[in-house]
């Protein structure tokens, strides 16, 4: 067996299996998970129906590089959301089967593991754990940057010292973030645009939120970024960057595993290459039934409607008990709990015994770097249920915080 899957944690969830071990949720209140980021608002009806009018394509072995029409319609829609200048669907753009496994390809085509020093692949801390995993099975070691409550939860790349950064080939960027939901500024690109063009690495920027927000602006997109500061018409577009982007947050289809990558033609011709032989094609039925969905608007619009709603009514009354805001973007909460007096690991488990409501501890999607886990007395709540799932859900934290207090 491969040696380095040892070097795997278990996932979060197995850990939060681990630690609900034994316990008996209270059987008077029906459960409500706020444990995984899974979409639950229903899928549209339009995408349902474009993939089962296209079952005919089942019989057809798919390309992996995907339909001309689905490259179109994902450049199109790149250029209308980020207000790019026309990208080539023939080399800029591919389709994948959701994000997640093109994050964790993309590391082992990315990677030199002939080097002379082990690989280094940064990471923000907390994470999408997907980062960590590729880039061990890669070859490579993770090097973690912590993020900064002060600078809205952004990493300080600044703390990562010359040596580090010459022995880095690839760095993911999770924008808006997992769990933090914070979006990174024009500056915060520009900055790691010069890195990048010093010291040689590939930029992975993973933009799953990027269509649920809260404000008026939509997030500012890596493409976007690089396009703004002219590095879209220079010989070599987006130079060591690609986006990942997905269907399913966007449009509630996390079952339809759909999504793309798309950037830097150089480094997606060779994903190209990995992928044809890693297996990696979309059925053509959920090529048509993504055409259907990147090409509309309003399902998109109608879906951020309903997490502001959410949003709109449990933070309030979630900050009458612990210490959370409104994120920039995306459908976790990322709360610290510490005033509660309990570690978020029992603030977890109390909450879901006493109140049979699941929410996930921050130090699980964190790791203990440079003398700290950022994650720790946190706990992430996603609120991806109804609106009025959620809201019970707040009001039963609510009662357990309360009851906290009272006892103390």
């Amino acid at each position: 067996m491969n040696p380095l899957l040892d070097k795997l944690q278990p996932y979060p969830f197995e850990k939060l299996r681990q630690l609900f071990a034994g316990v008996t949720p209270n059987p008077a209140l029906r459960p409500i998970s706020l444990g995984i980021g899974e979409p639950k608002h229903p899928t549209p009806q339009f995408i349902r129906q474009a993939l089962a009018d296209n079952l005919s394509g089942l019989a057809s072995y798919p390309s992996t590089m995907g339909s001309e029409a689905l490259r179109g319609t994902i450049a199109t829609w790149l250029e209308r959301r980020y207000g790019l200048p026309a990208l080539d669907p023939a080399t800029q753009v591919l389709p994948v089967n959701g994000s997640r496994e093109a994050l964790f390809a993309f590391a082992q085509a990315v990677i030199d593991p002939t080097a002379d020093e082990t690989p280094l692949v940064v990471c923000p801390n907390p994470f999408y754990q997907i980062y960590e995993g590729a880039a061990y099975l890669a070859g490579a070691e993770p090097y973690f940057v912590n993020s900064d409550p002060a600078r809205n939860f952004a990493p300080d790349f600044d703390t990562v010292p010359d040596e580090v950064w010459k022995k880095v080939q690839l760095l993911y960027i999770c924008s808006p973030g997992n769990p933090t939901g914070a979006v990174l500024t024009l500056t915060d690109w520009e900055h790691l645009f010069a890195l990048s063009e010093r010291y040689g690495f590939v930029i992975a920027a993973d933009e799953c939120y990027s269509e649920i927000y809260h404000g008026d602006e939509p997030p500012l997109g890596a493409l976007q970024a690089a396009h703004t500061l002219g590095l879209s018409s220079v010989e070599r577009p987006y130079a060591r960057l690609v986006v990942f982007s997905s269907l399913s947050k966007r449009s509630n289809v996390p079952g339809m595993r759909s999504g793309f990558v798309a950037g830097d033609a150089e480094v997606l011709k060779k994903f190209l290459l990995y992928r044809t032989y890693h297996g990696g094609a979309m059925s053509p039925a959920v090529q048509a039934a993504s055409i259907a969905a990147w090409n509309d608007e309003t399902h998109v619009a109608d879906n951020r409607t309903q997490y502001r709603a959410k949003f709109t009514v449990v933070t309030p009354l979630l900050q009458t008990v612990l210490d959370v805001a409104l994120p920039d973007a995306g459908f976790y909460l990322w709360a610290d709990v510490s005033r509660t007096g309990l570690t978020d690991e029992e603030f977890a488990r109390r909450l879901y015994a006493d109140y049979n409501v699941t929410v996930l501890p921050g130090s699980y999607l964190a790791r203990d770097a440079h003398g700290s886990n950022p994650g720790r007395n946190r706990i992430r709540m996603a609120l991806v249920a109804e609106t009025a799932e959620g809201l019970e859900a707040a009001q039963r934290i609510v009662q357990f915080c309360n009851t906290l207090t009272t006892r103390s």
